[in-house]
């Protein structure tokens, strides 16, 4: 499905700063992105598009359910593609990186424990803190 196909089939139109902000998505340069990093990248490609466009369309985009929204450490929304596949995310507390994963095991614990408690999980996130322990992580802020 082309990319002027998947916006009409959720009944919005295909304008330009919509095309542009899929496309951002859809190229896969950072998974999870907030709206200013989205309006970064605009500004880096020269694209005339404003961050309240750039606000809007992500609304508009998480309301047809082309992207999911997370709030992570920082408190900023966080945008990624919904590809309709449920996913936790593991988070970095010294520079921020996000891995996502899916383990059954914890999935099947947490519908356990609900139903323990007397609840059926209609959705959720699960979204681990953590400080990385890798000698040589790439990601980590090397000091001044």
């Amino acid at each position: 499905m082309t990319k002027i196909d998947e916006l009409k089939s959720t009944g919005l139109k295909a304008t330009l700063p919509r095309l542009k902000i899929l496309e951002i998505f859809q190229k896969g340069i950072r998974r999870h992105m907030t709206a200013e990093d989205v309006f970064r990248v605009l500004m880096e490609e020269r694209s005339d598009v404003g961050l309240a466009t750039v606000y809007r369309v992500l609304a508009q985009f998480e309301q047809a359910d082309i992207l999911s929204r997370s709030h992570f450490e920082s408190g900023k929304a966080v945008y990624e593609l919904n590809e309709g596949q449920h996913h936790d995310h593991l988070v970095c507390l010294d520079c921020g990186r996000v891995e996502e994963f899916f383990d059954a095991q914890i999935e099947q614990r947490q519908t356990a424990v609900a139903k323990e408690k007397g609840f059926a999980i209609a959705d959720h996130a699960l979204s681990l803190y953590a400080h990385c322990v890798r000698d040589n992580c790439e990601h980590r802020r090397k000091p001044d």
